[in-house]
C-alpha cells in the first residue's frame, strides 16, 4: 500500500531522522569508520549533489510531495531488494520479460542510488552494486542481442536506443555509491562495463549514435553521463561533439526510412540540441517523441550545469530546453494528454515520469515559474533530488499558479522558418492546425492537417501511431506494419489528398526537402483566434491554402470552427477530404446508400484500408453530418455541390490482425476539378444524459454556410445561423499584412478592413 498522508509520512520519517543522527554520531565517534560515508570524495554530483543532500535531509518530513514520493520509491526497492536480483540472458522485444527485466533493473539502480544518499542506509548501496556487479560479470562476455529487427542491435536490449536508457539510468546509481564502492571495485566496473558499454553504443554502432534523432540523444547523454561520473574528458567530448570520423554511408537510412547522416555532418548532444528544437522549444519530431527526448535532454543538462557550469547549457540557442518544457505543456489538451502530432501514442501526457523530470528541472533552473508548480501539483510527485526538493518547497510555500494555456503558435526549423504548428484556444475548446517540416522519420505526410477537442476529449480526431508500445503480442511491442502503409498517409489525416496519392508521394526523400509556410495568425482578438498557411509541394503543380478560424458568437453554445481549404492546380483533379470524427451518427441531410458487402477505397496509399460503409451524392448547397459522442453533439455543415460524392469510411480494411482501430470518417469528394474550395463549420453543442435520458440542443444552430467569393486576391464565406444573422469572414490569399487595407464588393455589398483577414 502507498502510504501519501503527511501525518504517517512525517511520524515514519521522524522516527527514521532520530536513529540517522544517532548512527552518525556513532560512526563519528568510530575511529575505525570505513570511507563509504558520501560526505567524503566529490561525489556524488550528477543530479543529486552532496549539498542537496544535506538540504533534503534537513526538510525530511516537512515536505509533503517530496516525502509520498520517498516513500513510494522506497516501497518499490525495497520489494525489489526482497525478490532479489535477476538479469537475465536477453533474447526478448519489448514488452517480453527480458527486456522489461533489464528495463526494470535500470530504473532500480537509480533510485536506490537516491534512497542510499537520502536515507543514507547501506543495504540499498549494497544492492546497487551488487546489480552493477552481476552485470560486469555478465557485459564482457555477452553478445549482440538474437532479434535482428534494429538497424542499431543492443546487447542487453533488442536495440541500442534502450541500451542507452540503461547507461543514463545506471550512471546516476553509479554516482550515488561511487564513494560507498573501493578503488579496485570502481576500476573493475569501468574497465569491464561501463567503459565497453559506451563504447559500444557509440563507436561500436555509430549509425545509432552519430545522427541527429531522438535515438542519438539519448546515446549521447548515456556516454556523457558516465564521462562525468568518471572524469573521462575524451567520452565527455564524444558525447558532447560525436564521433568525427564515423564512416557513416550518406544514403544510410534507419527502420522508419530516415536518413541517419546530417545533411551538415553534425552530431552529439551539442548538435540534438541545435537541429530539431525551433527557437520557440517545438521539437521537429512532434510532442510525443519530444516528451521522450526530453528525460535525456534535461538529465544530461542538469548534470553538465553541476559538474561543468562553465558550459553555461541551460543558456545554450537562448534557453531552448527551459522554452522546450513551456512548449510541450502547451501542446497538451485539457487533460495534460499531448497532441498525438507524427508518431504519437495517444494517452501520453504530462504525468509521465519524463515529465516530472521536464518540470521539476525546469522550475529550479528556469525562474521558478509558479506555474510550473500547479502541474507538479497535478503529477502528484517529484523527483528524489535538488530540482525535487525545490519544487517540494515552492509547493509547500503555497507559491503555485495555474498554468495558463492560451492560443499559440510554434514556429519549426532551427531557425523557426520551416513552419510550425498552431493551438487555437477558446473556453473548453481546442484546435491543433499542422502546417510543419517532415519531423525527420517519425513524420507523417499530413500537411495542413488539423485535430479538434473539446474539453479533452476528440471531437476530429488525429489517429497517431500504428504500435502497441511495449505490448509484446503485437510486434513485439514495436512499429506495426500499418504504420507506414495507414498512419503516416495523408489519408490517414484530416487534409486533402489529390488523385489517392499521399503528399510527396508517401516518399521521406521528397517530404524531408519541403515544409509548409505561414501566412498569418491572429490570436489577440476576443471573439476570433485565425491561422492560415499554404503548401507549395506536397503536390507539384498544386498550391493548398488553409484558413482556420476560433470563432465565439453569442448565439452558439460553444466556440465553432471555420475551415477553409483553398486548392489550385495546373490541371483537373480528383480531390478527397476526410473529417475523422469518432462517435454515432445522428442525422444528414444527404441520401446515400450502404452496401451489402464492404470493400475498400482504394488499393494503396492508406486507401486499401478504408472501408466504404455509406456512399451518396452531396447537396447542392451544403453537406450536413451530425454525431454524438462522450455525452455531446457535433455537427460539420460543410459547402457542397450537387456533383460532389460523400463517403462514409471505417478503418480496418485489409487488416487480417486487428491492428487498426475500427474508428468512422466521413469524406467529401470534388471530381475533375483544377481549382476548389472546401469550407466547412464544425460545433460543438447540447449535451445528453442516460439518467435524465433529456437531450439538450442536440440540433445545429447553423442555417447555410456559403462560399460568396473567390479569386486569386480573396476568399470570403458566409455563415448564416438558425436565427437569420449572417457573418462574413474574408480571407487574403496574397497580400498578407497587418497595415494592408482592403476594399471588395460582394453581391453589392463593400466590405472594407485593414489586415489579413476581415470577419463581421
Amino acid at each position: 500500500m502507498i502510504i501519501n498522508k503527511k501525518t504517517i509520512i512525517s511520524a515514519f520519517l521522524s522516527v527514521f531522522l532520530l536513529g540517522l543522527m544517532f548512527s552518525c554520531k556513532n560512526q563519528n565517534e568510530n575511529s575505525g569508520e570505513k570511507e563509504s560515508s558520501p560526505s567524503k570524495g566529490s561525489h556524488p554530483k550528477l543530479i543529486i549533489t552532496k549539498a542537496g543532500v544535506e538540504k533534503i535531509r534537513a526538510e525530511l518530513g516537512n515536505i509533503p510531495i517530496f516525502d509520498a514520493s520517498l516513500q513510494i520509491a522506497k516501497d518499490e526497492v525495497d520489494a525489489e531488494i526482497a525478490s532479489g536480483i535477476d538479469t537475465p540472458l536477453p533474447k526478448d522485444f519489448s514488452g517480453g520479460y527480458t527486456h522489461e527485466r533489464h528495463k526494470r533493473n535500470f530504473f532500480m539502480l537509480e533510485k536506490a542510488g537516491l534512497l542510499y544518499q537520502i536515507l543514507d542506509d547501506e543495504k540499498y548501496a549494497k544492492y546497487v552494486k551488487d546489480m552493477l556487479f552481476q552485470y560486469e560479470a555478465m557485459y564482457k562476455d555477452l553478445p549482440v542481442h538474437p532479434q535482428t529487427r534494429s538497424y542499431a542491435r543492443g546487447k542487453l536490449f533488442w536495440q541500442c536506443l534502450n541500451d542507452s536508457n540503461w547507461l543514463v539510468y545506471a550512471s546516476q546509481g553509479y554516482d550515488c555509491i561511487y564513494d560507498y564502492l573501493s578503488a579496485e571495485e570502481r576500476a573493475k566496473l569501468e574497465n569491464n562495463l561501463f567503459r565497453p558499454f559506451a563504447d559500444f553504443i557509440s563507436i561500436g554502432n555509430p549509425q545509432f549514435y552519430n545522427r541527429v534523432h531522438n535515438h542519438s540523444t539519448w546515446g549521447n547523454a548515456a556516454v556523457g553521463m558516465i564521462a562525468l561520473v568518471m572524469d573521462d574528458d575524451e567520452l565527455l567530448h564524444r558525447a558532447l561533439y560525436g564521433i568525427e570520423d564515423d564512416g557513416i554511408d550518406a544514403n544510410a537510412k534507419d527502420n522508419d526510412g530516415g536518413y541517419i547522416k546530417n545533411e551538415d555532418g553534425k552530431a552529439g548532444f551539442l548538435a540534438n540540441l541545435e537541429e530539431p528544437f525551433s527557437p520557440d522549444g517545438y521539437y521537429t519530431e512532434g510532442p510525443y517523441y519530444q516528451r521522450y527526448a526530453m528525460y535525456p535532454f534535461l538529465i544530461f543538462s542538469e548534470a553538465l550545469n553541476n559538474v561543468k557550469p562553465e558550459l553555461k547549457i541551460f543558456e545554450h540557442k537562448n534557453g531552448v530546453l527551459l522554452k522546450a518544457v513551456n512548449a510541450l505543456l502547451n501542446l497538451s489538451d485539457a487533460d495534460g494528454d499531448f497532441f498525438p502530432l507524427n508518431d504519437g501514442q495517444k494517452g501520453m501526457s504530462y504525468y509521465s515520469k519524463e515529465l516530472v523530470t521536464a518540470v521539476d528541472i525546469a522550475y529550479l533552473h528556469g525562474s521558478k515559474n509558479p506555474e510550473l508548480l500547479s502541474i507538479a501539483e497535478k503529477q502528484n510527485r517529484v523527483l528524489l533530488d535538488d530540482s525535487g526538493l525545490a519544487v517540494a518547497l515552492g509547493i509547500k510555500e503555497g507559491a503555485a499558479k495555474p498554468f495558463e494555456k492560451k492560443s499559440i503558435n510554434f514556429s519549426d526549423g532551427p531557425l523557426g522558418k520551416q513552419g510550425g504548428v498552431a493551438i487555437l484556444r477558446d473556453h473548453d475548446v481546442e484546435v491543433v492546425f499542422k502546417y510543419a517540416a517532415q519531423g525527420l522519420s517519425h513524420g507523417h505526410y499530413d500537411k495542413l492537417s488539423f485535430s479538434m477537442y473539446e474539453s479533452g476529449q476528440e471531437v476530429i480526431q488525429d489517429y497517431g501511431l500504428a504500435r502497441f508500445v511495449n505490448i509484446e503480442q503485437k510486434g513485439g511491442g514495436n512499429y506495426l506494419k500499418e504504420n507506414k502503409t495507414w498512419a503516416k498517409q495523408s489519408i490517414a489525416h484530416n487534409t486533402i489528398i489529390q488523385n489517392e496519392g499521399s503528399h510527396f508521394n508517401g516518399k521521406y526523400d521528397i517530404g524531408s526537402q519541403h515544409h509548409s509556410k505561414l501566412n498569418f495568425y491572429d490570436f489577440d482578438k476576443d471573439n476570433i483566434k485565425v491561422v492560415s498557411a499554404y503548401e507549395s509541394n506536397a503536390y507539384p503543380g498544386t498550391e493548398l491554402k488553409r484558413t482556420m478560424a476560433l470563432i465565439s458568437d453569442a448565439g452558439f453554445e460553444k466556440p465553432y470552427v471555420l475551415d477553409i481549404m483553398a486548392v489550385s492546380s495546373k490541371q483537373a483533379n480528383q480531390y478527397d477530404f476526410p473529417y475523422y470524427y469518432l462517435g454515432q451518427v445522428m442525422e444528414t441531410n444527404f441520401e446515400y446508400a450502404t452496401p451489402e458487402i464492404l470493400k475498400p477505397l482504394g488499393a494503396k496509399h492508406g486507401y486499401q484500408h478504408l472501408f466504404v460503409e455509406g456512399q451518396g451524392k452531396a447537396n447542392d448547397g451544403n453537406a450536413k453530418l451530425s454525431w454524438y459522442h462522450a455525452g455531446r453533439f457535433h455537427t460539420i455543415t460543410t459547402v457542397t455541390s450537387a456533383q460532389d460524392e460523400v463517403f462514409f469510411t471505417r478503418i480496418g480494411a485489409n487488416d487480417p490482425e486487428f491492428n487498426l482501430r475500427k474508428e468512422p470518417g466521413f469524406m467529401i469528394r470534388k471530381n475533375n476539378e483544377k481549382d476548389a474550395v472546401f469550407a466547412s463549420v464544425i460545433e460543438s453543442h447540447g449535451n445528453y444524459s442516460p439518467v435524465s435520458e433529456n437531450a439538450i440542443n442536440s440540433h445545429s444552430h447553423i442555417a447555410e454556410v456559403k462560399v460568396v467569393y473567390n479569386d486569386a486576391d480573396y476568399t470570403a464565406v458566409s455563415i448564416k445561423d438558425i436565427q437569420g444573422h449572417i457573418k462574413t469572414f474574408i480571407v487574403c490569399n496574397n497580400e498578407v499584412s497587418n497595415e494592408k487595407q482592403h476594399e471588395i464588393v460582394i453581391n453589392g455589398s463593400t466590405f472594407q478592413w485593414t489586415g489579413s483577414y476581415y470577419f463581421n
